[in-house]
């Protein structure tokens, strides 16, 4: 279609366009307000071996997936859930947290999601000690210069990962308006494709100019 007939529609269905974008964007604040806050916390345990040794410091990073297989156990969430006295099962805890390891940075890292900030952070805080008091058993049968040792890098601190932002919500609504609306505009173009209600119906669609037209006894 050439410029002209784009115009035309938008001209003619504008206002497909703003009722739905009105409606969609509308309806993704209200429905970002009504959405109960959610809060994800970060812990990160440095794991750090004793001595600058490749052979120690590689073997350290294959370990760093199996020191992670061991926070994330049943037995250690009952202790988070005991210490913490959280009213929540090992089941419900394992879900809500996610552990991933970085070979690059030598760091395993502790997610804790809850619809309570501090929570979050207690919960992530607590799960990086036991980490560390954990290696610090492991290191006491070990030679001092044998040992790795788990640092906890910074206290953890939570933020707000649901719902996004209003004015993501926004921005997200305005977009998908714009989409239903075309949508719309396409369907409803379609169906008066071959309907001629006007001369200027006829000179788009035969591609002739009208000279003359017979008015309407009305």
């Amino acid at each position: 279609m050439e410029l002209n007939e784009y115009i035309r529609i938008l001209r003619k269905r504008w206002w497909i366009i703003v009722v739905a974008i009105v409606l969609t964007a509308g309806s993704a604040v209200v429905f970002s307000e009504l959405q109960h806050p959610q809060y994800t916390s970060t812990a990160e345990v440095i794991v750090n071996p004793a001595r600058p040794d490749f052979g120690l410091t590689q073997s350290a990073k294959i370990l760093l997936r199996s020191y992670m297989t061991v926070a994330d156990s049943y037995k250690w969430a009952q202790t988070v859930i005991d210490e913490l006295q959280l009213p929540m099962t090992p089941e419900r805890l394992r879900g809500n947290t996610n552990f991933a390891a970085e070979d690059d940075r030598m760091v395993i890292k502790i997610e804790v999601e809850d619809y309570d900030g501090d929570q979050a952070n207690d919960i992530a805080r607590t799960w990086a000690n036991l980490l560390v008091q954990w290696r610090d058993e492991e290191n006491a049968k070990l030679r001092k210069e044998d040992r790795v040792e788990a640092i906890l890098r910074d206290q953890p601190r939570y933020g707000q990962s649901w719902p996004p932002s209003a004015r993501i919500m926004l921005a997200a609504g305005v977009v998908f308006g714009l989409v239903i609306a075309g949508v719309i505009i396409f369907f409803l173009e379609w169906l008066e494709a071959g309907v001629i209600r006007s001369p200027q119906d006829i000179e788009r669609q035969l591609d002739l100019t009208v000279v003359g037209a017979i008015p309407s006894n009305r």
